[in-house]
């Protein structure tokens, strides 16, 4: 079994920032891509920030130049640092991994609970 745990989330004002984390635990093989997902109110989940086992990564247009995701391969945790925060930031985060349990399996999506990032205007 897999878990994914988040933190980090919480109430900033326009201009601040925020580090959000999420470790994953259980029975891993081997953690492929891991990314970052948010979901606004009545919107749909659209991706945040990935980044590969390689270490590339890829953002969403509205978040280039103000987030930054990295992770950290030992501790089998993904970051997300956000910067220069604003309104139209505020959603719910998921963390997101592609996780092998087993030499053998095939790799699956594994999401977390969700954190809730509200920046105030």
């Amino acid at each position: 079994q897999v878990q994914l745990v988040e933190s980090g989330g919480g109430l900033v004002q326009a201009g601040e920032s925020l580090r959000l984390s999420c470790a994953a635990s259980g029975s891993i093989f081997v953690i492929n891509n891991m990314g970052w997902y948010r979901q606004a109110p009545g919107k749909q989940r659209e991706l945040v920030a990935g980044v590969t086992d390689g270490g590339n990564t890829n953002y969403a247009d509205s978040v280039k130049g103000r987030f930054t995701i990295s992770r950290d391969n030992a501790k089998n945790t993904v970051f997300l640092q956000m910067n220069s925060l604003k309104p139209e930031d505020t959603a719910v985060y998921y963390c997101n991994a592609a996780i092998r349990t087993r030499i053998w399996s095939s790799s699956y999506d594994y999401w977390g609970q969700g954190t809730q990032v509200t920046v105030s205007s």
